[in-house]
């Protein structure tokens, strides 16, 4: 037997061994090249870094951090729209550079908390874009009070909520909060910004002693930006039976890889936002 033919192409142990070889190679280029392969998979930008958002918990699963929160407000009309920050100019290393940012709730607010899975890259989300910031209901929701009340790009108005303290749809338990998958900032853009906006008893109770829910929320109304902080994907609210394995009946779900969080429960999260492309 020639030494190429020691350990045979079906065998399990010349897979190993290669394995071994390209982890080392791998680790060398960990110890020698780091910060060749930073330069060469880093984008340039502006307005990313170290950013302290308001998020709803992360409750389960490989996801660093829970998701976003938007904050809202309702209307004189009664529709719902989210907050955005302030347009304003920073000095960020040297450089002026132009952000979303404002003190919100002994807080500050800043349109940085949604830079991360490329949505950095999107022109909804750069500081001076200009929208109405009205939530529209998004085509084919997963729920069926909301695809019978609404089309695609209809403003979601409160009245439609007035059920939200006993609505139900199988999952979980019932009045526990009733939701509507909309989008933000979206019009006429190549790109969308998906949010859940809720409105719950458990988020009108807790504004009444929290400086923060005050500010972000209104009426019981709560929003976040629907993308999971693991692999991108879009969680569910109250959309799967599978949830309840995980906890998650009457929380958020991702079924790619079983992150769940809770969306009554806010916290802050420290993580680096992306840069946005300059």
């Amino acid at each position: 037997m020639s030494q190429s033919d020691k350990y045979p192409a079906e065998s399990g142990r010349r897979r190993f061994v290669k394995g071994v070889v390209g982890g080392a190679a791998l680790a060398g280029v960990g110890a020698m090249g780091s910060a060749t392969v930073n330069t060469l998979t880093t984008a340039g930008g502006v307005g990313g870094g170290s950013t302290t958002a308001m998020t709803i918990r992360q409750t389960g699963g490989p996801a660093p951090r829970g998701l976003p929160q938007i904050p809202l407000q309702v209307t004189d009309d009664g529709y719902i729209e989210g907050i955005w920050p302030e347009t304003t100019t920073i000095t960020q290393e040297g450089q002026e550079v132009e952000v979303a940012q404002e003190e919100l709730g002994g807080k500050t607010y800043s349109g940085a908390w949604f830079q991360y899975c490329g949505v950095e890259s999107q022109e909804n989300i750069q500081p001076g874009f200009e929208s109405d910031n009205l939530f529209r209901s998004a085509s084919s929701p997963p729920y069926t009070w909301q695809s019978d009340t609404y089309s695609a790009g209809d403003r979601i108005h409160v009245d439609d909520f007035d059920d939200y303290d006993e609505w139900g749809n199988g999952i979980g338990s019932s009045g526990v909060g009733k939701p509507a998958n909309v989008t933000w900032r979206s019009q006429d853009t190549d790109a969308s910004l998906n949010v859940i906006v809720v409105r719950s008893p458990q988020i009108e109770e807790a504004a009444q002693n929290d400086e923060w829910l005050q500010a972000s929320t209104d009426q019981g109304f709560l929003a976040y930006l629907n993308v999971c902080t693991h692999f991108c994907c879009i969680p569910g609210y109250k959309v799967l039976e599978e949830s309840a394995r995980y906890g998650a009946a009457d929380g958020t779900y991702c079924v790619c890889h079983q992150s769940t969080y809770d969306p009554f429960t806010l916290e802050e999260a420290l993580f680096v936002a992306r840069p946005r492309p300059e």
